[in-house]
Order: structure tokens, then sequence, then C-alpha cells
């Protein structure tokens, strides 16, 4: 990167909650957010926002006649991206947004097409189409916050988020914009979704201790589950005072593939963003990785793999937020990205608990961002302390 990228804002909502330091104790807590959901003619292990965080979406609803319509995940989206803004103390309106996620309106899209397999006709709900379209989260945030910048929707599966982050840094890099707001949003807890996940044979069982065994080597099942979730951040040009964390520098691939759900053995893909991300610095200034890993087999293994070639014998301690919280897809870089900045800013390492022998670091000055989604897109960046 030709400039350091300052983190001056950053929001989020999820099963941990959406306030920093609510957060963060939810954090160094070893008990999980995952509990069994009703879905009617089944049942899934999911991560979901507190009913307190459902009525904080009702007025961010109520704020606005227009909003009676849109899908959660716009709300979450709007909730997160008020108070980023609001951190960052933004007084500006000229700003760009990138915000994106892998499925989208889940809930509205599985509401619309259930009325209109039941309709005699055929006929679906006029605002089924312009209130489910993706392109439709970056514009309402845009409304919302009146701004007149560039206003960027996307999919790019569960590497969404981080790839919103490249987008925000290009686009400041080029001096197009000298500040952009990005994240990704994900509603996902919604019949259809769970449905999807379930029929991949990799969604976790109900258990009496963790249902996703993150990293565990010696688990005999998969164990992937999915959650609800978002977060943003406010992107700005240079080193500022107020910024929470330094971007040092990005990385980015994609592989390959040889399944339509699986990346390679040893993550080439992984391999590549990691090299790209550390390429102006040592690998023994990394001091901790927050991994992707869903919790399935392959998946952790196969990134762990990576982890290995580029680092060797100098590899940094390991975390992952998904034993915690599941897998939010579209928005779970960016969730990642607020595990990495609360370690840097309390420096303190968040540990799998039920991992035996796990290495801590000395000091949290650096750390490095891991995501991938379906299609072998990597994306790995390189963060730093203020």
């Amino acid at each position: 990167m030709n400039e350091q990228i300052s983190i001056t804002g950053l929001a989020s909502i999820s099963a941990l909650g959406s306030e920093f330091e609510e957060v963060f104790q939810n954090y160094q807590s070893s008990k999980h957010f995952l509990k069994e959901q009703n879905f009617g003619k089944f049942s899934g292990i999911v991560s979901s926002i507190s009913q307190e965080l459902e009525e904080k979406l009702e007025e961010v609803r109520n704020s606005d006649t227009k909003y009676k319509s849109i899908d959660k995940s716009v709300l979450f989206a709007i909730f997160c991206a008020r108070n980023a803004v609001k951190q960052a103390n933004w007084n500006i309106s000229d700003f760009g947004i990138n915000v994106g996620s892998s499925r989208g309106a889940t809930e509205l899209f599985e509401k619309y097409h259930e009325e209109f397999t039941q309709n005699p006709f055929g006929k679906t709900n006029t605002l089924s189409s312009p209130t489910t379209t993706l392109g439709n989260i970056a514009s309402w945030v845009a409304h919302d916050l009146q701004t007149e910048g560039p206003t960027i929707s996307h999919s790019i599966a569960c590497s969404t988020a981080l790839h919103s982050i490249l987008n925000g840094i290009a686009w400041i890099q080029s001096g197009m914009s000298e500040a952009f707001l990005v994240g990704g949003t994900e509603a996902s807890n919604t019949p259809f979704t769970v449905s999807q996940m379930k029929a991949l044979k990799i969604y976790a069982e109900p258990t009496n201790s963790y249902p996703v065994r993150t990293l565990d080597f010696s688990k005999e099942k998969n164990g992937m589950v999915i959650g609800e979730g978002a977060a943003m951040m406010c992107l700005e040009k240079g080193k500022k005072e107020n910024a929470l964390a330094f971007i040092e520098d990005i990385g980015y691939a994609t592989e390959v593939l040889k399944h339509n759900v699986s990346i390679s053995t040893n993550a080439d893909c992984f391999q590549k963003s990691m090299k790209m991300a550390l390429k102006n610095t040592k690998i023994e200034e990394v001091d901790c990785v927050v991994m992707h890993a869903p919790g399935t087999k392959k998946g952790d293994s196969s990134e762990y793999n990576a982890i290995e070639k580029i680092f060797g014998e100098k590899k940094p301690a390991l975390t992952s937020n998904k034993w915690k919280i599941g897998h939010t897809l579209g928005a779970s870089g960016a969730l990642s990205m607020e595990l990495a900045i609360l370690m840097l800013q309390k420096q303190e390492f968040i540990p799998i608990p039920f991992l035996e022998n796990q290495k801590k670091p000395n000091k949290i000055n650096k750390i490095l961002v891991n995501a991938v989604g379906f299609g072998g897109n990597a994306v790995s960046i390189l963060l730093a302390r203020n």
C-alpha cells in the first residue's frame, strides 16, 4: 500500500452485543452464543442478536416511514453505519459507502417467494424486487446518512466484508475519495438459508459443550453453524490521531477450484493473500492471526496448512470467533476485524477455550485477519496498533 489507512470508527451488531465494552466482555468469557432455533419443519443451531437489540432495530425501522418494508440485513447496516460515523466524528457528506452481504435480503426474499408460490395467479408483492436486490443495502445507508459519495453493494461470498475494505482503500488511494464507510451485513437466520447450509452436510449438531470446534483437529465431525450480524468501519487516508487501528497492508487471491465449496488442501489462495499482505513486513512481527476457520475439518485444516507454509516455525498465535458466534457469512470478515481491533486496543489475546496448549502472544502490535468464500476468493488484511 502507498500509505497507511486509519480506521477511525467501528460499530457492530451481533449476538455479542453492539457496544464496544460489552462485546469485549463477552469475548473474555469462555461461553458461546449458539442456540438451537425452531424453523418450523426443522431446527438448527444459530447465533442471534438479543431481544434488546431487536428493539433497537425497531427504533431504526420506525425512524423513517420508508424503512417499514426493508430487510433486516439493511437495518443492521443502517444501525452500524450511524454508530460508526458518530464514533469517527464525521461531519462530511462526500464519503463513499461500500457494504456487502453474501445472501442479502434473505428474510424478505423467502417471504415474498412463499407468497408467490401460494398465489393462484403467480403474482407477487410490488416491492418484492426493489427490497430484495442486493444494491439496496448501500443505497439505504446513503439515504439514511444523506451522503453524496459513491454507493457500492456487492457479494463475494464469505469474504464480502473484507473485499469492501479493499474497495474502500482502492478509492482512497486513487485520490477519488478521502474517506470510505465499509463493512458487511448478514441476517441469515431464515429457514431456507439454514436449510441450504445443512444440505452441505457440514452443519453442527446440538451438544452440551461447544457445537463449533474451531481448530480442534481431533474432531470427528464437521461443525459449522451460521449467525446474524454486521459491522461497519470508517476508513480515512493517512495516520489519524483518533485511529482505532491502522491498516498497514492488504492481500487477495483467487484459486482454481476442484469443488464448488472447498479450497485446496494447503489453501493456495490464503498463501498468496497472506504473502501479499506481508510483503513489506517481517513474519516475526505478526503477533496473531484471526483466522477464517469456519469449524469444518477441511476449512480449518487447509487454512492452518497455509499459515504453516507462510510462517513455518515462526507461526504466531491463532484465534477465531466462529466457535462463539458462528459463521456470519458476508459479515464475518468485518466481525473478525472487530475482534482484532479489540485485541490491539485492550492488549489482551482472546483464545479458543477448548484448545489445549494454545500459543499466546507476549505483545499484540500487529494482527493478520483472514477471510475466504465460495469460489476460493481469499483476503488478508494486516492491522497495526495505534
